[in-house]
């Protein structure tokens, strides 16, 4: 028995590194999407939305198939954490997947629309906003745990609306004020240095830059008050270690900035995807060993070591396959593109 335990203590850690993984991943990759489809509501060219569109088209889909892995990995691994939280989190999370949806169809049907093009760019942005305003949320949400029943298998008991808080609706804005700023190194990435799209997101780049340090600020003085298992970690006898991880967040956003201000663009993104790796780390060591802090830990919620084993054998190895796709897809959509290239031109 103690061998078994030791398998599904170890399995247990490597899925929920995995599972960080996948939503970092989705994160950075489907993040610089939705900001691009936020920024899309401010460009007043119709062609020009219709290329903001065209230069996602043959990576959107994928970029989002991080979510549905991470989806899968707490279901197959942590089975009770899936269950409760996503009672608690139903109407965040539904209100996330139907804003997918809308932007998903307005992806697809623009292109065969010719009265209603205006209709689906503001489907295509108005989903964009409210997926990442409801996905931050239910991020907030869930940082601040939930009640369980004291019953054979656990569960979520509370009312409908215990997610909605100060706290959650602040991280609902920080993350859409997050991915406008990378919505926009995606677009500066993208286009044509000569297009007045390129131009457009230059200012709207610097706009959400300081935005985006400030609310950085704002969510980690919030967290350090409010939750004491962070103020335990950033406080204790390892403060040193917050404190340099803090200094190499602080040069990353540096170095991101300078390289948008001398139009390396593509290295702009890089050093967001940077930022973004150091944040996601320092936020799950610093939850570990909790999953929902104050609700499950790691080991609590996850399945039995044979489940845990058979999980592994049969869905590991996509996760490297999933990487080599997405790496491929860059590499043949990395031409800058123009308004010519507009979604149904």
């Amino acid at each position: 028995m103690q061998s078994l335990s030791t398998i599904q203590n170890e399995l247990s850690f490597i899925w929920w590194i995995a599972l960080g993984l996948s939503f970092m991943l989705y994160i950075i990759l489907d993040g610089a999407d939705l900001g691009a489809g936020i920024f899309s509501l401010f460009v007043q060219d119709e062609d020009e939305r219709g290329a903001i569109m065209a230069s996602m088209a043959g990576t959107w889909d994928a970029n989002e198939t991080w979510l549905v892995v991470a989806g899968g990995i707490i279901f197959g691994s942590f089975p009770l954490v899936y269950g409760s939280a996503f009672h608690y989190l139903m109407i965040p999370l539904m209100f996330a997947l139907l804003s997918i949806m809308i932007r998903a169809v307005a992806l697809e049907f623009r292109v065969h629309s010719s009265a209603s093009k205006r209709f689906w760019d503001w489907g295509f942005g108005l989903g964009s906003l409210s997926a990442t305003f409801f996905a931050g949320m239910a991020l907030g949400a869930a940082l601040k745990g939930f009640p369980l029943s004291h019953t054979m298998v656990p569960n979520y008991v509370g009312g409908d609306l215990r997610f909605l808080s100060a706290f959650s609706i602040w991280t609902g804005v920080g993350a859409v004020v997050a991915a406008s700023l990378a919505g926009g190194l995606y677009i500066r990435a993208r286009f044509e240095r000569r297009c007045s799209t390129y131009q457009q997101a230059g200012s709207w780049v610097a706009a959400n830059f300081y935005l985006a340090l400030a609310a950085v600020v704002v969510t980690l003085i919030w967290s350090l008050i409010t939750f004491p298992w962070a103020a335990a970690k950033w406080t204790g006898p390892y403060a040193w270690v917050w404190l340099l991880l803090g200094v190499v967040i602080v040069y990353a956003a540096f170095k991101m900035r300078l390289a948008s201000t001398r139009q390396n663009d593509m290295r702009a993104m890089l050093w967001l995807a940077t930022l973004i790796v150091l944040m996601w780390g320092g936020m799950m060591a610093t939850m570990y060993p909790w999953l929902v802090p104050g609700t499950w830990t790691i080991y609590d919620g996850a399945n039995p070591s044979n489940s845990l084993v058979a999980f592994t054998l049969a869905v590991g190895g996509f996760i490297p396959v999933m990487l080599m796709y997405n790496w491929y897809q860059f590499w043949v959509f990395r031409a800058r593109i123009n308004k010519m290239a507009a979604y149904a031109h």
